[in-house]
C-alpha cells in the first residue's frame, strides 16, 4: 500500500461527510474573525452571554402564561434593574475598599522588614542587613508603582466614556434582538448548513444546553460564592469584606487558578489585621471550607455535565483559550473544552479500507 493510499484511507475515515468538512471549516473562520475581530465584536458577544443568562427566567416567565415578548421586556427591566444597583450600591463601596486599602502599602512593607529582620538575628549567616534593605526598598518600589497604576488608569480603557456609552446602547439592544427573535436567527443559521447533518446536530444540541446551562450556573457559582464570601469575612470582622468577597467571587471565573491567586490577598489582609493569632486561624479555615465547599459541592451540582473534564484539561483550556481571547477565552474555556470533547466523540469514524482478502475455497457438499 502506497503513501498515497494510506493519505487516502484517513481522509475517507475521518472526512467522509460533508458536514464534518463543513464544521472544521466553521471552526477556524470562527477562531479567525473572534482572533481579529473581538474587541469590536465585544458589545455583541457580551449581549450574547446576557441572552443566554436570561434565556432561563424568559423561559418560565412564559410557562407561567406570559406572551414572549412582554416575559423579554421583565427580563431586560430585572437585568438594567440589577446593573444600577451595582453600579450605585456595589462599585462605590469596592472603590473605596480598594483605595484604603493601597494605603496600606507602607504598613505590609513595615511587616516584611520586621520579619525579616527577626530572621537575620537567628540566622545571620543566611540573611544580611544589605539584603533586607534590598528587598524592602524593591518591595517599596514595586507597590509604589502598583498603586499608582491601579488608581490611575483602572478601568480607564473598558470604560472610558466612548466605551461605556457603545456598551449602554448596543448590548442592551442586542440582548433584546437576541431574545425577541431567537427562532428566526436560528432558522436562519440551519439554513446555511448541509441538509445532511448528524455530526452538527450532535455537537450543537450538546452545546445549546450547555452554554446556556454553563452561562447561568457561572453567574450563580460567582454570587453564590461572593457573597456567602462576604458575609463570612465580615462575620469574623475582617476588613475590606466587600473588596475581597468580590475577589473571591470573580476567582470562580479560573477554575483551581483562580482560588489559589486569591488566596494571598485573604491572607495577607488578615495577617495585617489579627497577625500569627487564633482568629487568623480561624479566618483561613472559613475561606478554606468555602472553598471545599464550591470545588466538591456547588461546582458539581451547577455542572454536573460541564464538568466531566480532567483538571489538568481544564487548566489547559484555561490557558490556552485565556492567552487568544482574554477574559472571553477564560470565561468560556470549560464550555470550549467540551465543545471539542463533543466534537471528538460524534466525529465519523469510517472503516479504513485494507487489501482484499483471499476467497475462502468452496466448502464441498
Amino acid at each position: 500500500m502506497s503513501f498515497l493510499d494510506v493519505i487516502g484511507g484517513w481522509f475517507n475515515r475521518y472526512f467522509s461527510r460533508p458536514d464534518a468538512i463543513f464544521l472544521i471549516a466553521a471552526l477556524l473562520v470562527s477562531m479567525v474573525v473572534l482572533y481579529s475581530l473581538a474587541g469590536a465584536l465585544a458589545p455583541v458577544l457580551t449581549g450574547l452571554v446576557i441572552a443566554f443568562l436570561l434565556q432561563g427566567l424568559v423561559e418560565r416567565l412564559e410557562g407561567l402564561g406570559c406572551p414572549r415578548l412582554l416575559a423579554i421586556c421583565i427580563a431586560m427591566i430585572v437585568l438594567i434593574g440589577s446593573v444600577f444597583a451595582i453600579v450605585l450600591l456595589v462599585v462605590p463601596l469596592i472603590w473605596q475598599q480598594a483605595a484604603s486599602l493601597l494605603a496600606l502599602a507602607p504598613s505590609f512593607v513595615g511587616i516584611l522588614r520586621d520579619g525579616l529582620s527577626s530572621l537575620a538575628e537567628r540566622f545571620p549567616e543566611f540573611i544580611t542587613e544589605e539584603q533586607i534593605l534590598g528587598v524592602v526598598n524593591e518591595s517599596s518600589k514595586e507597590l509604589g508603582n502598583l498603586s499608582a497604576f491601579l488608581l490611575e488608569s483602572a478601568f480607564s480603557q473598558v470604560f472610558s466614556l466612548f466605551g461605556l456609552l457603545i456598551y449602554l446602547v448596543l448590548v442592551p439592544i442586542s440582548v433584546f434582538f437576541l431574545l425577541k427573535d431567537k427562532e428566526a436567527l436560528i432558522g436562519h443559521l440551519l439554513s446555511l448548513l448541509p441538509s445532511d447533518r448528524p455530526l452538527l446536530d450532535a455537537v450543537g444540541v450538546e452545546m445549546n444546553a450547555q452554554l446556556g446551562n454553563y452561562v447561568r450556573g457561572k453567574v450563580v457559582e460567582i454570587l453564590l460564592v461572593g457573597s456567602v464570601s462576604f458575609i463570612t469575612f465580615l462575620f469574623f470582622g475582617l476588613n475590606y469584606a466587600a473588596l475581597l468577597g468580590v475577589l473571591v467571587g470573580i476567582s470562580v471565573l479560573i477554575p483551581f487558578i483562580g482560588a489559589a491567586i486569591v488566596t494571598l490577598p485573604v491572607f495577607v489582609i488578615a495577617v495585617l489585621q489579627f497577625g500569627w493569632s487564633l482568629e487568623l486561624g480561624w479566618v483561613m479555615l472559613a475561606y478554606a471550607v468555602i472553598q471545599f465547599l464550591d470545588g466538591n459541592v456547588l461546582v458539581p451540582l451547577l455542572f454536573s455535565e460541564a464538568v466531566d473534564l480532567h483538571p489538568i484539561t481544564i487548566i489547559v483550556s484555561v490557558l490556552a483559550f485565556g492567552g487568544l481571547w482574554g477574559l472571553w477565552g477564560v470565561f468560556f474555556a470549560i464550555p470550549l473544552a467540551t465543545l471539542i470533547k463533543a466534537i471528538y466523540v460524534a466525529w465519523p469514524r469510517g472503516q479504513i479500507n485494507s487489501a482484499p482478502s483471499e476467497p475462502e475455497p468452496a466448502q464441498e457438499s
